[in-house]
């Protein structure tokens, strides 16, 4: 019954859906006589037979380069555009819209005026090709709420360890499925015939989960919220958009939005996926103007790959590792790649998993450098202070560090595992590590580093222990797990994922995963592996005092004013500002629910999944966010800005309005970010002179539009004031 009604109602979905994107792109009004461009512009009118076209992409392509290379600007409200600043080369012009298909495909070189044919789309399931993943993931089912706590798979299919909605929904999202790739995009809403035959399409979801190296953990997340009802969901999706429904329009950009000038480089090989680049030494956005953009490949390969956007090349640096350091992922596959067949694709040993630039233009990252079990001086019996206090059997990455100006890359043993890292702003040049997985939070003084190059001598780590004594200081506490004594502090086993000092106070910051989960303070004091203290702040969920409701944080920043900002699975930007509590912040109720009013929701945009209330159903996905502290971008200081990863986008907040510019990337379809940062070349130069860094991170290129042997992209935002300046 289910799907003659759905059947049934596919016209109407259809007719909104093409009539949602076509009709807002049109003006009466009619295009300027000319558009002004210099010698390294190209620029023109776009229209269609419905007359001019707003808000659709112009995207200038070419091979002529040192390597791929791609520049894409968005038409005004008469059709025009102006893509500026191109390198010398021939070009493959065309148009991308929503409401529309792709046009011709026309030549050209730097300084034509090149008019352009837009092409309606002759019916919605066409124009809906173009839709990012998202929108078609919207169509997905959630299991009611009548349906949580789940009974098992002899009940209703769903885990008896999933006790609520909002946690089926974080796992479909970005603390399981989407934490390495979009879901609707092309390559998984469709059953990939390579995959093979099946009686069913939940019988190919469980044979493409079980896919490659990574089959095992795509399994377990499906286990893990019960494995029955998953696939079923799942199947039932992808039978219902085969049968021909159609998700909702996606808007096309609009106001400022017009203005974004986005440029792209092809970096790395079709097998590498990215997870981080860093363009700058975020503590000094001037450092390293018009220079490299470094990037790594965390489990897919041990390179870091380096752009120069200037010369518009590109080379892979090896990364090393000592003998013994095991391979980050298995060569065994559970199943055959509908793509590579059973080849191991992921051969790092390093997992460079994250990187940063210090004020020597030197670049750290979080990686492995050696086997998994910790030296002597990291266990009990060391005499290390921090081994005293918490000794550390193994860790999973410890970090190291390239100098561009020798060439050479340092090693650099540490006990506590690393996986993102920040320097904070002070006199030692204090690298601090996020370890999700363990029970405590690591640094290193690179200042002392660099003088002793003793790593023992220079490393720490501390356990989180809460002051529920409420005496302001840390006294001895209660382990985890054992009920709270009034005499004493309490020791609490959480891990930090982002990571970020205040540059206020000097205090760090972090989130923890989870459901609901949370944000920690950490004050290290004068001997942080014995005076520093924590603060824990979970999300307010089902919390009758908090005026907003949301779960499951997991990237997160810090702007100048100490406000911490993270992104949701609930499909919210949060802040949380620690200056709103009106609580006590310690003592024995201050076990993570004391102060719900310093948290702020923001519902990022993007559409919803069916059946599921608004304010927590975004289908979209959040990996990450950066705040803009210094304006690199051009929309003012402070401005937290968040992967939008399954809508092939950045979002930038206005939080006095609580309205989000969306900065979407088109072309190829796929865009999935999972870090950012800012970089001001020449202050001198206005919009030219600045400009957001990123690149396509997801763990699947092969999925990006474009297919197999498609490679990531170095992707950099630039803010004009309108959209034909050049």
């Amino acid at each position: 019954m289910r799907k003659n009604i759905l059947n049934y109602g596919i016209p109407a979905i259809a007719l909104v859906a093409l009539l949602g994107v076509v009709r807002p792109g049109h003006t009466a009004r009619k295009p300027a006589p000319e558009v002004k461009i210099d010698a390294d512009d190209i620029g023109g009118v776009v229209t269609s037979s419905k007359g001019p076209e707003a808000g659709v992409w112009v995207i200038a392509e070419t091979k002529d380069l040192g390597t791929g290379y791609r520049k894409i600007v968005v038409t005004d409200d008469q059709g025009r555009y102006v893509v500026p600043d191109l390198p010398k080369a021939n070009y493959t012009v065309w148009v991308r819209g929503y409401g529309l298909v792709d046009s011709a495909k026309v030549q050209s070189e730097t300084g034509k005026m090149l008019n352009l044919n837009a092409v309606i789309a002759p019916d919605a399931r066409e124009a809906a090709k173009y839709y990012p993943g998202a929108y078609w993931y919207s169509l997905l089912h959630i299991p009611p709420k009548s349906d949580f706590p789940g009974t098992g798979a002899t009940g209703n299919g769903i885990s008896e360890r999933i006790k609520d909605q909002g946690e089926w929904i974080e796992v479909m999202k970005t603390d399981g499925c989407e934490s390495c790739h979009q879901l609707g995009d092309k390559a998984t809403r469709e059953i990939t015939p390579s995959l093979g035959a099946f009686d069913t399409a939940a019988a190919a979801w469980d044979r493409r989960i079980q896919s490659a190296q990574v089959g095992s953990q795509m399994s377990t997340v499906a286990t893990r919220v019960g494995r029955k009802r998953a696939l079923a969901e799942f199947g039932d999706w992808s039978d219902r958009i085969k049968a021909g429904e159609l998700p909702p329009a996606p808007p096309r950009p609009q106001g400022i939005e017009r203005n974004v000038v986005i440029t792209q480089w092809d970096w790395a090989g079709p097998k590498e996926y990215f997870h981080d680049e860093i363009s700058v030494d975020r503590r000094n956005v001037n450092s390293n103007p018009n220079g490299l953009i470094y990037g790594v490949h965390e489990d897919s390969s041990d390179f870091m790959t380096v752009l120069d956007p200037i010369k518009n090349t590109f080379a892979q640096i090896p990364i090393p590792v000592k003998p013994g350091t095991p391979m980050a992922e298995p060569e065994e596959l559970l199943e055959p790649s509908p793509y590579w067949g059973n080849e191991a694709v992921a051969i790092s040993h390093a997992t460079a998993h994250s990187l940063m630039m210090d004020s020597q233009g030197r670049i750290w990252t979080a990686a492995r450098t050696r086997d998994l079990d910790n030296p002597a001086s990291c266990k009990a019996g060391s005499t290390l202070p921090s081994a005293a206090v918490l000794p550390i059997k193994s860790s999973s990455r410890q970090t190291n560090f390239y100098d561009p100006k020798t060439g050479k890359w340092t090693l650099v043993d540490m006990c506590s595992s690393s996986q993102h890292l920040m320097f904070a702003e002070d006199a030692n040049s204090t690298l601090w590590f996020s370890n999700p997985g363990g029970d405590n939070v690591g640094w290193l003084n690179t200042k002392m580093y660099d003088e002793t190059h003793d790593s023992d001598k220079s490393q720490g780590w501390t356990p989180f222990v809460l002051d529920t004594n409420g005496n302001g200081k840390r006294d001895e506490y209660t382990e985890p797990g054992q009920p709270m004594d009034p005499t004493k502090d309490m020791r609490i086993k959480v891990g930090f994922y982002g990571v970020s000092p205040s540059p206020v106070d000097g205090s760090i910051w972090g989130t923890v995963l989870g459901f609901p989960g949370a944000i920690v303070r950490l004050v290290p004091g004068s001997d942080p592996a014995k005076t520093a203290l924590a603060e824990i702040y979970e999300l307010p969920w089902n919390n009758s005092k908090a005026a907003v409701q949301g779960f499951s944080p997991r990237g997160m920043d810090i702007d100048r004013e100490g406000v911490v900002w993270t992104v949701l699975a609930s499909g919210h930007f949060a802040s949380f500002d620690r200056r709103k509590c009106k609580g006590s912040l310690n003592g024995p109720t201050a076990t993570g629910q004391q102060c719900p009013e310093g948290w702020a929701l923001y519902r990022t945009p993007g559409p919803s999944f069916k059946g599921v209330d608004e304010r927590i159903g975004s289908a979209d996905s959040n990996y990450y966010n950066w705040v803009d502290q210094f304006d690199t971008f051009g929309l003012g200081k402070n401005v937290p800005i968040a992967t939008a990863n399954g809508t092939d986008a950045l979002e930038a907040l206005d939080p006095k309005t609580g309205k989000f510019i969306v900065m979407r990337v088109p072309y190829p379809m796929g865009f999935f970010a999972k870090s950012m940062d800012g970089r001001i070349d020449d202050p001198k130069t206005g919009w030219k002179g600045k400009g957001l860094w990123s690149t396509y991170a997801t763990r699947t290129p092969w999925h990006l539009e474009g297919g197999k042997g498609t490679t990531s992209k170095a992707v950099k935002f630039q803010l004009r004031p309108d959209p034909l300046a050049n």
